[in-house]
Formats: C-alpha cells, sequence, structure tokens
C-alpha cells in the first residue's frame, strides 16, 4: 500500500509464535528479514489491519495475544492493545508508527506472498543470528521478547475481537 500521509503512517507489526519459533519474512522491496506487518488503511483500526495482514502475508489465521478492556458499550469498541510501539523511520523525510502485537496462529495454511516477499520461515532464538541478510538487532529484540512471552502465555491470555 501507498503512504497514506507524506511525513507519517501507521503500521502494525504481527509476531506469530509457534513451538518456540517466530514467522518471518524476507521482504522483497527491502531485502531484510522482518515480522508480518504493513500499514493500516483509512477503513481499519489496528486489529483487523493485524489480523488482515498476517492473512494476506503468511495465509495463517492468528489471534492477537493482549488485553481487551471491559469498556465496549454503543459507540465505543475497545481494542487489544499492542504489546510495543515504535516510530522508526523510512526516508529522510517519511516515518510509521508501529504498532507491534504478538500472537499465535490458529488456522489457514503457510504459505509466501510471492508479490510481497523471496522468503518465510520459522525461526528460533538461536536462528535468528544466521539469517542472510542479517536482521536487524531492534527486529531481533522483538522475535525473541514474543517467543518468551508467547511461549509462557497460557490460552487465558488471548482476548480475541469481539
Amino acid at each position: 500500500m501507498a503512504h497514506l500521509h507524506e511525513k507519517i503512517d501507521f503500521t502494525v507489526a504481527i509476531l506469530v509464535v509457534r513451538d518456540h519459533q517466530v514467522l518471518v519474512i524476507l521482504h522483497r522491496k527491502l531485502g531484510r528479514w522482518l515480522p508480518l506487518g504493513g500499514h493500516i488503511e483509512l477503513d481499519e483500526d489496528p486489529e483487523i489491519a493485524a489480523l488482515r495482514e498476517a492473512k494476506e502475508e503468511s495465509g495463517l489465521d492468528v489471534e492477537l495475544l493482549g488485553e481487551r478492556p471491559p469498556t465496549t458499550e454503543p459507540g465505543t469498541r475497545a481494542l487489544i492493545a499492542p504489546r510495543f510501539l515504535d516510530i522508526h523511520r523510512i526516508t529522510e523525510t517519511h516515518e510509521h508508527i508501529g504498532m507491534i502485537y504478538f500472537a499465535r496462529p490458529i488456522g489457514g495454511a503457510l504459505g509466501l506472498a510471492e508479490e510481497e516477499h523471496l522468503g518465510i520461515r520459522w525461526c528460533t532464538s538461536e536462528e535468528l543470528d544466521t539469517l542472510q541478510p542479517p536482521m536487524s538487532n531492534a527486529v531481533k529484540w522483538y522475535c525473541r521478547q514474543a517467543i518468551r512471552e508467547v511461549s509462557d502465555a497460557s490460552p487465558s491470555t488471548v482476548r480475541p475481537p469481539a
């Protein structure tokens, strides 16, 4: 998707964990290993964008992990909070505010989105250090944190969309 604003856009990253491994993609345009993710479109909230991006980029249906406050009422819908937020520079004049979600796969079939990615794979924490081209230290940190937290999480920590 093209940038919605010339200076800043909102994005989601989805760190999907299964069996102490995180799912990563080799981004075709950027030439580096990243989690699933992309821009939040104008007609989406962050949760919907995260679920859509995970499905489009991997073929998997996922459940987002986190808390949903009990504040939904007419005119208001509580959202699962991202586990982390960051802001990262894309060009000299453009940045992304990233909403970083942790998730588990719940269905679908893993597949490569060939138009967007050169590779897709599950990685253990140790394997993150052997990826070529190398993964950035920031992305490795998020991946390792997701592996730790999701592998230790019980199903009761899952709050699927209402």
